[in-house]
């Protein structure tokens, strides 16, 4: 019946969308227009549930605030193909530097992002991107590049440090085995906002009063590595890299419209027998559309759970083995983030970006802001589509599919019903048996069955009879009348089976 409904759903939408998503996922075949006739298939079709919901596949889009989610842009995917936006160095083709270490002909399927182009990337897990340049008269023959759509959400930004005034006045420290979350975890559990690493070994602390007067600069002068991790950078000489200290947290509250949240310690390994939680609840939002930028769990215990913060229902789950793919809608206004970790095989994690959805419209169907929709998952295949969050006040009227599907469901429960009443009309049902001699008896009286004369069993409800059937035609029908009604008084049997009401002699 819900495989029912949701057909329903489907054609008076005018979208055919569940339709279309069964077929592509059944049959592993391009979208195409939906067969009316095939809609006599309604009770088999399948619905993939989640959380005893359907989910639906509708295509959306929505650009997100960065390009780079890892800390070194090892992730970078876009389009800058020079060291940086003004006065640039241009990059070479990655299929024009056979002479080095990276380039297509070693990378042939695009393995690190490379390609028959020139864009900045990071194959080797550098501090950040990077390309291949004509070599200058020093011999340069690599730059990084300063890409601003690349930079980390929660990563503030590189700024002057000239340390009068300090760039962030708060706590500070220094140490040989600095990484960026060893910063951040110092400043978040000294109750300050921000975390600055500086030099390479240095660790200052800081609220927004510090930001205010601070004066950004290129991200490539914060160019020194951290000590205690290679492939991260910890500032510069006199340039201080700044850090929101919700980055790596075990747990939140945020009320915002949008945002990113880190899985423990990140960009560090998650730490084992992590169990933490996060409360979204973007204000003024019915949904809230999710995307796990970076996914890179390897145990299959360490999980990562999607509940609906009012009933706790699990909206969707992802481990080391079960990978999420693609932007999914969740359609409440409170999600409850958990994670969970073993003692073995940490990895980095994730970084889940989240935005609240006003409202969304199923077409025809538009979903207002105080309508609790109980956890419905809607998500999507794949990036690159397009989805529209609008109300549309358009009256319902049901489409000529959604009339004939009607119709064909109605008719279908009718006969149910007429069969059901015919078949508990009927007195005897006869099941013809082996032939063997034996008695029945009923209330301390024998019935006996001689050889070759088979038995019938008849039903009555609940009632269990036993006929002969050495009677012909007419007779016979009277004489079974007859034996079931005096079979009234037999009451039901506690037995298995029929087996031990009958002695055979």
């Amino acid at each position: 019946m819900h495989s029912c409904f949701f057909c329903f759903v489907c054609l008076v939408g005018r979208n055919k969308l569940l339709w279309r998503y069964w077929r592509k996922r059944s049959r592993n075949e391009a979208e195409e227009p939906a067969d009316p006739k095939m809609l006599l298939l309604c009770p088999f079709l399948p619905l993939v549930l989640v959380g005893g919901l359907p989910t639906i596949y509708p295509p959306l889009q929505r650009q997100v605030p960065s390009e780079c989610f890892k800390v070194n842009g090892a992730d970078y995917r876009g389009i800058q193909n020079q060291t940086s936006l003004r006065n640039g160095r241009p990059c070479l083709y990655w299929d024009q530097t056979h002479q080095h270490a990276y380039n297509t002909e070693k990378y042939p399927n695009g393995e690190l992002g490379l390609g028959n182009h020139n864009y900045c990337r990071n194959p080797d897990g550098d501090v950040q991107p990077w390309c291949y340049v004509s070599e200058t008269e020093e011999g340069v023959y690599w730059k990084y590049c300063d890409i601003p759509t690349c930079q980390m959400p929660g990563y503030m930004g590189c700024f002057l440090d000239s340390g009068n005034p300090l760039a962030l006045a708060g706590s500070s420290g220094t140490s040989t085995k600095l990484t960026v979350q060893v910063c951040i975890r110092f400043c978040r559990k000294k109750g300050y906002q921000y975390a600055g690493v500086e030099a390479g070994y240095a660790c200052f602390c800081g609220n927004e009063s510090d930001m205010r007067k601070n004066r950004r600069v290129s991200a490539v002068e914060c160019d020194q590595v951290c000590f205690g991790k290679s492939s991260e950078l910890c500032g510069g000489d006199g340039r201080i890299g700044i850090y929101d200290v919700a980055v790596g947290a075990c747990e939140g509250d945020d009320n915002n419209t949008s945002g990113v949240i880190y899985s423990p310690e990140f960009p560090d390994d998650y730490g084992a027998e992590s169990n933490c939680t996060w409360n979204v609840r973007p204000v003024g939002c019915v949904g809230v559309e999710v995307h796990f930028k970076i996914f890179e769990i390897r145990d299959r215990n360490d999980r990562v759970e999607l509940r609906d913060g009012h009933t706790h229902r699990i909206l969707a789950q992802f481990d080391g083995h079960h990978k999420p793919e693609g932007v999914m809608i969740l359609l409440t206004d409170y999600l409850l983030l958990t994670f969970q970790s073993d003692e073995i095989f940490q990895a980095q994690g994730f970084a889940l970006w989240y935005h609240g959805v006003k409202s969304f419209t199923v077409q025809g169907h538009g979903l207002a802001q105080n309508e609790h929709l109980d956890g419905l998952v809607l998500s999507t295949l794949a990036d690159g589509l397009t989805t529209n969050h609008f109300h549309n006040n358009e009256p319902f009227t049901p489409s000529i599919g959604a009339w004939m599907i009607y119709a064909t469901s109605g008719a279908f429960v009718l006969i149910l019903i007429i069969t059901s009443y015919l078949l508990r009309k009927r007195t005897c049902l006869f099941i013809q048996k082996k032939t063997m001699p034996g008695v029945l008896i009923v209330n301390g009286k024998k019935s006996h069955c001689p050889g070759n004369k088979a038995w019938s069993v008849a039903y009555k409800h609940t009632k269990v009879m036993i006929c002969s059937d050495n009677h012909k035609g007419v007779e016979n029908s009277s004489d079974c009348s007859s034996l079931c009604d005096s079979y009234k008084n037999l009451a039901p049997t506690k037995q298995s089976s029929l087996k031990s009401l009958i002695s055979t002699t």
